[in-house]
């Protein structure tokens, strides 16, 4: 039997056990959604540097690289300083303000901060669920590359598989599960991204120069193949990844759930451990292919890290990295199910629909729900036609721009007002829809950038309009 297939299944096994063992552990609506905040900070970090990057950082950046060359560095710097700056300023707030309001989700935080029990809850709960459902197709997508590479298996069959898996130990452990799959998912994530360089910088001392591929002028560019103002506007473009960080709702959740306040400070050094030599080398698996293969060597670039695991590694070990690929998509796609469950049953069905449940009705509700959604995700998933980096770019700008200004308001300018807050998360998630579907736009400047600017200014006019 292929040693590949052997390492992804034995992988795929150890994930449902844990599903499997954290079903006794869900016996409220908060301990499925958050495990009732008894989560230290070793686990909430490596979870959450896991869902954050998903299969855009194992599969998304390394093929953007390839196309683009050194130009995506500005990517990397970008989301290594929202990273930082996440972690340094807005965490500890964050479960501080959670833990104030007893919040179990982010619309239901955001409410009880602006004393709104229905709009801002449903505006928010709204913007998640639409969003998400984009991330969580892109993860879908993710899983069927990685299994058609690895065995020439049709794409969309592989989609079947991963997202089966995905969504049976989530309804099955809930936030207890999704965490520590997550951790199991991180350290073998990290371990792609620092080894999988290595092997290929080898590779490339051990051939031939003669056959190695020259970089073009292009892919040596800063700013690619703009100049001028349009070359400042593509850094600007790049750079603005970092703000998605400050409002993504499954990054968010993490910083709610910690037990102690106080191990956020622990978490901050563990999650920057594990960011800056994971994203460096995601940057460098698409250069080290580029001087291997050259950009035409696989029909689709997202594809080029798990081809060039198999190409590099013996078949066994090349398992265990490519399980990597399918880790990231899991650790994102669990974490965003959850969190769009919470935000429908929590927020809508519970706290604006009034609906008065058990606490075993509303679990069950939660569980059905994650169903439904991750079975949208998969029918957008079936049909797309898009890479997983637009995907990704797409619900990463709408969430950050929906919910990072508002969230630095609340806590940083104590001036905003509940119809500020209102005006910025339309403001975000509208700008990025509009922004996304007209192309000159798009060519000109991302819409991570245009839109998060927008929320804050909108914010700030409409909270000085309504201040009493």
């Amino acid at each position: 039997m292929n040693p590949i297939f052997i390492g992804i299944i034995i992988y795929l096994i150890i994930i449902l056990y844990i599903g499997i063992r954290s079903v006794n552990k869900n016996r409220t609506n908060a301990d499925y959604l958050l495990a009732d905040r008894k989560l230290g900070s070793w686990a909430i970090s490596l979870s959450e540097r896991a869902s954050g990057e998903s299969a855009w950082l194992l599969l998304g950046l390394p093929g953007a690289a390839l196309i683009s060359g050194i130009s995506e560095i500005w990517v990397v710097i970008g989301s290594l300083s929202g990273i930082i700056i996440a972690w340094k300023f807005l965490a500890k707030p964050i479960r501080d303000l959670a833990g104030e309001y007893n919040s179990l989700t982010l619309p239901d935080l955001i409410a009880r901060y602006f004393n709104d029990e229905k709009a801002l809850r449903l505006i928010a709960s709204l913007i998640i669920t639409f969003f998400f459902t984009f991330y969580v197709a892109a993860q879908f997508n993710g899983a069927g590359k990685v299994l058609n590479v690895m065995f020439g298996m049709p794409q969309k069959t592989g989609m079947l598989i991963g997202a089966g898996v995905i969504l049976l130990y989530t309804i099955l452990g809930g936030f207890n599960a999704v965490v520590w799959t997550d951790v199991v998912q991180s350290l073998i994530m990290i371990l792609v991204l620092v080894l999988l360089p290595i092997f290929g910088f080898i590779e490339i001392m051990n051939t031939d120069p003669a056959i190695l591929h020259d970089f073009s002028k292009e892919t040596l560019s800063l700013t690619g193949t703009y100049t001028g103002i349009a070359g400042i506007f593509a850094i600007i473009s790049g750079l603005s990844w970092g703000f998605g960080y400050m409002g993504q709702p499954h990054l968010i959740v993490r910083y709610m759930a910690i037990k102690n306040p106080d191990d956020i400070k622990k978490g901050r050094k563990i999650a920057y451990f594990w960011a800056i030599p994971a994203f460096i080398g995601a940057f460098l698996i698409g250069l080290i292919a580029y001087k291997l293969y050259g950009q035409g060597i696989v029909s689709d670039p997202e594809q080029i890290m798990p081809y060039m695991a198999k190409n590099l590694l013996p078949a066994w070990f090349a398992g265990i990295l490519i399980s990597g690929a399918m880790a990231a998509m899991m650790s994102t796609a669990d974490s965003q199910l959850l969190v769009t469950a919470s935000a429908i049953s929590e927020d809508i069905v519970h706290k604006v629909g009034k609906k008065k449940l058990s606490p075993e009705k509303m679990l069950t509700t939660s569980r059905i729900i994650t169903l439904a959604v991750g079975i949208l995700a998969f029918i957008i998933a079936w049909f797309s036609t898009d890479l997983i980096f637009k995907l990704v770019s797409y619900a990463w700008s709408g969430l950050g721009a929906s919910f990072g200004p508002v969230l630095i308001s609340m806590i940083y300018w104590k001036k905003i007002t509940r119809e500020g807050a209102i005006a910025g998360m339309l403001t975000g998630a509208l700008t990025t829809i509009i922004w996304k579907n007209i192309e000159f736009l798009q060519a000109i400047i991302a819409e991570r950038f245009v839109s998060f600017v927008l929320a804050f200014l909108a914010i700030i006019i409409v909270s000085k309009l309504t201040k009493k």
